[in-house]
């Protein structure tokens, strides 16, 4: 068999050295490093950094002002520029288009830009806030730095509480337990000592004489000598420079924007060719074309999808959550599927205390009170296990009992917890009376025990005695617990424990629990009914993971493991990792790799973790979410930042996508329709009237008015059909809507033609058009100019509100009330406008009141048959968009 040629981590290559060799091997003194001995280290081996901080605005910058909707808004700014400026005399010349594309590019830009800097300011903060010191000795003086400023072969020491920084290898420990669950997402905590190994073990995160990074201090004291630092360490491969995430956004909004640039391609031929055959100017004809192309894409596209989303992600910053990445709310939306970790996510990461039982399993008091003797005077450091007996002092029925207790009873002796034994012991007297008191690993105290007392009664242990004690501690340990045996013995004449851990009594056991977090349960089922799937992706084992998810409501018939997962094969996978929904026992690389795979499968993904082994499936997810707890490299990588551990912050987050992601589509799909209808009118006017039915700063006005009443769409209600299920961009459904209701708008466009054209306006200047005098045809052309612009705003606007819902508008899921306000106001403007001075400025003229009645009739039955066409659309294809 070939061997690898990777070399072993430092961890692994010095473990089985005795620590004054390693000092001398490293060539450190007992008195630290100096200065100029830090400077060639840092040097030689780096900065203790995971990735360097790159320069950040360059990339808001791009990400605010190139998305693909800015790209097509900047195209046609080009356009505009091109045909109102340059090829046109001066006396046509305007650059109010341009100027007004250009700044609402600019606007919407700016908007995200400021969204997101915000955003990354207190990420900022939160990272100074969390960033740890750590006590090194330096020219045999004990002094505080900064993480960042670990070199290898510095030597440190470490308190309970302490994030350990880098891959330290340990030169002295007392009673020192570490929490590794942030970096192997196994629960449970480890003791750990200086001895050196006889042989190293297969994985760095068994060594019992090292620390690595990530890991939690939870007990104890100890020091040691850096091995390894940034990139170098066990777990500091995980991260990496870079990383880019196309997520859902990118993706939907390129395929929308590819729906507008056809319609553009294929109107700007047609339209060129039309109106040069009819009026016979090519260059006229050309530029008309242009136009048309620039009037079907909304103006405010950019704009009004920001306000969308910065009005989402500023709602979820007082649910106390930071959305660094705006597009991150869209993929809240789309999302369908989140994966979770177990420790620390769905768990809180703290033992609690299930079941106290004699050795049948039945519940016992006396075996509490020996083990609360064992925890309250335990030898060392107490750890997770003693801190979970002893929040029976807490209990407001008997913790006054509890206390008694130890006010009785005096410790004479104690052994701690330590990875050979496997239990830990104490020697307590009362009144003449010596009872030594175990707690510890099943197998092992078990081992040491010659009887067993159930109810007063001791019985000898039998053959079979172990056979007894599994099928109890089995199914509690089947369910996901920690078991703990739990003896005695009475010594009368011991002054130590030394010699006397034997011939013990068995009293019963001790069941502890990684409890879920209160919120989870209810949680999971907000998820459900939001439909948005939730799978389990945990390092921890497999009995505690399915112990959990049953707990809180997650299916457990289907369950893969790390090392089931490896032996699928290509066209296993994808079908296995879509039905299972608790997976165990996964690697960093596994957690990516399943994630990878339900994308594949066409799931929108989401993934919420706080542990360094979860930053591979952070970076691969859609959107990928962390708590403010977590190291910073995962932060960093984050799109969001829950600065509250509470799983029904997603559930909100999740809502407020759909919310802002429902006003955004609003926006795109009724004003892409509306100008798809407007810019076949005007193509059929072209080759038709004599005249162009509306001037190119009528229409641009027109269309900038409409877009500057829709920036109060943000703010709209929205059905709560929609936030029930995940929305996704889609360029077909959009072009869909577009060729069913844009040609709804033209004919009434082109009824309103006709009735102005022959009725109207021949019956207001006193003949038809081509009978008239020049003066008098100015003044047709004006009348029919205003009235298609006041029946164009009235109709578009409307159109609003009756597309805005899938139900029946104005009743069942009426606008919000500042919209409501916004669009009344702005009709009340835009009906007043021809009789202001502006208004004559702009070619606009006061129509007469016999226009009005006409124009509520055409109103009326335009508002009839949009209504009838939505529910023939409904009815067809169930949703609008």
């Amino acid at each position: 068999m070939m061997q690898s040629n990777t070399p072993k981590p430092p961890i692994l290559q010095y473990s089985q050295l005795e620590c004054s060799s390693l000092l001398r091997k490293l060539g450190v003194s007992s008195q630290g490093l100096s200065c100029d001995q830090v400077k060639q280290q840092r040097k030689r081996f780096g900065e203790n950094v995971l990735q360097r901080k790159k320069h950040v605005l360059p990339s808001l910058l791009f990400r605010a002002f190139f998305t693909p909707f800015s790209i097509v808004l900047l195209v046609l700014t080009v356009i505009s520029f091109v045909t109102d400026v340059l090829l046109v005399s001066n006396f046509s010349r305007s650059f109010t288009a341009p100027v007004i594309m250009f700044s609402m590019l600019l606007a919407g830009g700016g908007l995200r830009l400021t969204q997101e800097l915000q955003a990354k300011r207190i990420s900022e903060q939160l990272a100074g806030l969390a960033r740890s010191r750590i006590s090194v000795r330096r020219d045999g003086q004990w002094q505080e730095v900064c993480a960042e400023e670990l070199v290898v072969g510095d030597l440190v020491r470490l308190h309970p509480g302490d994030r350990v920084p880098a891959d330290i290898r340990l030169l002295s420990a007392s009673a020192l337990f570490v929490s590794q669950s942030a970096i192997t997402g196994e629960s449970g905590v480890t003791e750990k000592s200086a001895e050196p190994l006889l042989s190293p073990p297969a994985q760095p995160a068994a060594c019992r004489n090292a620390v690595l990074f990530g890991s939690v201090i939870v007990g104890g004291s100890g020091e040691g000598i850096v091995l390894a630092v940034g990139r170098d360490m066990v777990f500091g491969g995980l991260s990496r420079d870079g990383a880019v995430r196309k997520d859902s956004f990118d993706r939907g909004a390129n395929s929308v924007a590819r729906v507008l640039i056809r319609y553009m391609a294929f109107f700007i031929p047609i339209v060129f060719l039309a109106s040069g055959l009819a009026k016979g100017n090519w260059l006229s004809a050309l530029l008309f074309s242009l136009s048309a192309a620039v009037g079907l894409t909304p103006e405010l596209l950019p704009m009004v999808v920001s306000a969308c989303l910065a009005k989402g992600s500023r709602s979820m910053q007082s649910e106390q959550t930071v959305v660094k990445n705006v597009n991150a709310m869209q993929t809240f939306a789309s999302m369908d599927m989140l994966c979770v970790d177990k420790t620390g996510t769905l768990t809180g990461d703290v033992l609690q205390l299930e079941y106290y039982t004699d050795i049948l399993g039945n519940e016992s008091e006396t075996v509490l009170q020996y083990a609360f003797l064992n925890s309250f005077f335990h030898t060392g450091m107490q750890n997770a296990l003693d801190r979970a007996v002893l929040r029976c002092l807490e209990r407001p029925e008997d913790g006054e009992t509890f206390r008694e207790l130890t006010k009785v009873w005096r410790k004479l002796d104690g052994k701690p917890f330590d990875p050979d034994r496997r239990m830990a012991s104490v020697l307590l007297s009362h009144e003449n009376e010596s009872l030594l008191l175990v707690k510890g690993s099943v197998e092992s105290v078990c081992a040491r025990c010659c009887r067993a007392e159930y109810r007063g009664q001791r019985y000898e242990f039998g053959s079979d005695a172990l056979t007894s004690v599994r099928t109890v501690t089995e199914e509690m340990a089947e369910d996901g617990m920690k078991v703990l045996a739990v003896a005695y013995k009475r010594c009368p004449d011991a002054v130590s424990c030394d010699n006397n851990e034997n011939d013990l009594t068995l009293i019963g056991y001790l069941a502890f629990f990684d409890s879920p977090r209160p919120d989870a349960a209810q949680a999971v089922d907000r998820l459900r009914e939001l439909h948005v799937g939730v799978k389990l992706l945990t390092g921890d084992q497999r009995g505690p993971a399915v112990s959990v998810c049953r707990r809180i409501g997650i299916p457990t018939e289907h369950v893969l493991t790390g090392p089931e997962l490896d032996t699928l094969s290509a066209n296993e996978l994808p079908v296995c990792v879509e039905k299972t929904t608790v997976f165990a026992e996964l690697s960093p690389r596994q957690k990516a790799q399943v994630t990878k795979l339900l994308q594949e499968n066409g799931h929108t993904v989401g993934f919420l973790g706080d542990g360094l082994n979860d930053l591979p499936a952070i970076l691969q997810a859609d959107v990928g979410v962390s708590a403010d707890s977590a190291c910073e490299s995962l932060r960093d990588c984050a799109d969001v930042i829950l600065f509250k551990k509470d799983l029904n912050i997603l559930s909100r987050g999740i809502t407020e996508g759909r919310r802002a992601f429902a006003n955004m589509t609003k926006y795109i799909r009724i004003t892409a329709s509306s100008n798809l209808g407007n810019i076949c009118a005007i193509v059929a006017a072209g080759v038709l009237l004599p005249f162009l039915p509306m001037t190119s700063i009528q229409l641009l006005l027109l269309n900038l008015l409409y877009d500057i009443l829709c920036l109060i769409l943000p703010w709209d209600n929205v059905d709560e059909e929609q936030l029930r299920r995940p929305l996704e961009w889609s360029g077909r459904t959009l072009s869909r809507f577009m060729r069913v209701f844009g040609p709804v708008s033209s004919l009434f466009d082109l009824l309103t033609f006709a009735i102005l054209f022959f009725v109207l306006c021949p019956a207001l200047c006193g003949g038809s058009f081509f009978t008239l005098g020049d003066e008098q045809k100015t003044f047709f052309i004006s009348l029919f100019q205003t009235g298609w612009f006041l029946e164009s705003m009235w109709t578009q606007v409307l159109n609003l509100q009756l597309l805005r819902t899938r139900r029946l508008a104005f009743f069942r899921t009426p606008a919000a009330r500042p919209v409501l306000a916004v669009t009344a106001l702005g009709i009340l403007a835009f009906t007043l406008l021809p009789l202001l001075p502006a208004g004559r400025l702009l070619g606009l003229t006061v129509m007469p009141p016999v226009y009005y009645l006409f124009l509520v009739g055409i109103v009326i039955l335009y508002l009839l048959l949009v209504t009838l066409v939505k529910a023939l659309y409904l009815r067809r294809w169930h949703d609008l968009s």
